[in-house]
């Protein structure tokens, strides 16, 4: 199921991968899944960021 939303997420999904997703995993799963991934990147993000920040100003 993670394989399914990371593939998912950077638009590179086959149609078939797709269809057995729709068929079989339940959409809990997949929001609960895919709103850890947005977190984690968007925490990921911003450490970037700030790292970037704090090494280019200090």
């Amino acid at each position: 199921m993670l394989h399914s939303v990371l593939t998912a997420a950077f638009g590179v999904q086959g149609g078939r991968n797709r269809e057995r997703d729709f068929a079989h995993g339940k959409p809990m799963h997949f929001a609960i899944i895919g709103l850890a991934f947005t977190l984690v990147l968007t925490g990921l993000l911003f450490g970037v960021v700030q790292l970037t920040l704090y090494f280019a100003l200090g």
